[in-house]
């Protein structure tokens, strides 16, 4: 399912420069072998599966989004040159894809590669240095922070939100198109601990729906997932009482069945009788998602009311001017909110020793942030643009990054 915007994201998605439609998930096997002379656009690449090193042109690893030249494009003030190691998030990859077809359109002269392994071990190629910056789903951690001066030099690294979006919950039980699920529910079914989908716990909340006498299947993330960490961090919030982990990458609940990235939990999900997951809304495909108890209602997921969540959160407190991690509203009861959200994040060094790099990261974030660069997220991932206010806040950190 695609989310669109109202009235208001029409007007950005017209001045959106490409939109690419691109996959949803971290193990794309399509492969595609970027010209070295000929220009080209956002592709997946194959190669060895060695993280990469930082400034490489040749060490891309399998389901990896690269940008090559684009011949035609208008050129700005000032050209770049350079290749950019990152990698993360596979939530953000519809949306790299796009960002890095658009942003080549005017800096043909820079190739991205983006890996799309997750945001633990995106976030782990960043702080190690062999990643010029990473996609997350979670904001460092103050341990990370404090690692992060390792690479980035005592100014550390910073936190910059560039996507929002819904985590949908998925499922594929057969006869049944629509579900109310109250955050209580929610984390029993995932904590095993309703394990039919005829509990009466289910049916009292759907009297209108037949509930089969079925074995419930919840399906979690087998690797380390800021995807999960979010969900986690909305049962905490929503339903404390009956969902009593800490959150983390790492699925806490043991036995259950699991998959490999956002792609993996969908096909678990799609093939299987029974089962439900969490995924990034703009993974989910045709399948039907349950709506969740917010207050007294029930709410389906949308870019709008995950926005309106974002918009009731604030900064964590304690962390640098500039870094710009969020503390998520997700015990909201506000009408009009989805509160099982997740922001997703650039992590980028606060100073770059290498000043070209340090140069093309400042760049390539500007147009990410940009109303044309949320706009091409927005259609081609259905995520909710960042408010004038966040982008404002943004901007200012990414122009407080220093080089040399």
């Amino acid at each position: 399912m695609k989310l669109t915007r109202k009235t208001s994201m029409a007007a950005l998605l017209a001045v959106a420069a490409i939109t690419l439609a691109a996959c949803g998930s971290d193990d794309k096997t399509t492969t595609t072998t970027p010209a070295t002379t000929a220009p080209s656009t956002s592709s997946v690449v194959e190669s060895s599966s060695d993280a990469p090193t930082s400034g490489a042109t040749g060490s891309e690893t399998s389901g990896e989004v690269t940008s090559g030249s684009t011949e035609g494009s208008s050129a700005p003030a000032e050209q770049l040159s350079g290749t950019l190691t990152a990698a993360g998030a596979s939530s953000q990859n519809s949306a790299m894809t796009a960002w890095i077809a658009d942003y080549n359109a005017t800096q043909p002269g820079v190739t991205i590669n983006y890996d799309p392994v997750g945001s633990g071990a995106g976030r782990e190629q960043f702080l190690s240095g062999s990643a010029q910056f990473a996609g997350s789903d979670s904001a460092l951690s103050d341990e990370e922070l404090a690692t992060s001066k390792n690479v980035c030099g005592p100014g550390g690294a910073l936190d910059i939100p560039v996507y929002i979006s819904p985590i949908a919950i998925p499922f594929n039980v057969e006869g049944v198109t629509d579900l109310n699920l109250k955050p209580a529910v929610i984390a029993q079914i995932f904590d095993k601990k309703i394990t039919k989908w005829n509990d009466p716990a289910i049916v009292a909340d759907n009297p209108d729906a037949t509930l089969p006498d079925l074995a419930i299947t919840p399906v979690n993330r087998s690797d380390d997932s800021g995807t999960s960490k979010n969900f986690q961090q909305y049962l905490l919030a929503a339903a404390p009482t009956d969902w009593t982990y800490e959150a983390a990458d790492a699925w806490p609940v043991k036995g259950g069945e699991a998959a490999n990235g956002t792609s993996g939990v969908i096909e678990v999900v799609s093939s299987t009788n029974g089962a439900i997951g969490y995924a990034d809304a703009s993974a989910v495909g045709q399948l039907p998602t349950a709506a969740v108890g917010v207050g007294d209602s029930f709410a389906k997921y949308s870019a709008e009311a995950a926005a309106a969540v974002v918009d009731e959160s604030k900064q964590v407190e304690g962390r640098g001017e500039h870094d710009l991690a969020l503390s998520l509203a997700r015990d909201t009861t506000s009408t009009g909110t989805y509160p099982v959200v997740l922001v997703s994040y650039h992590l980028v060094c606060s100073n770059y020793s290498d000043a070209n790099n340090g140069n093309m990261v400042k760049s390539f974030l500007s147009y990410v942030i940009s109303p044309e660069g949320q706009a091409s997220a927005a259609e081609s991932a259905g995520s909710a643009p960042i408010s004038d206010d966040l982008r404002t806040k943004a901007q200012a950190a990414i122009d407080s990054i220093t080089t040399g």
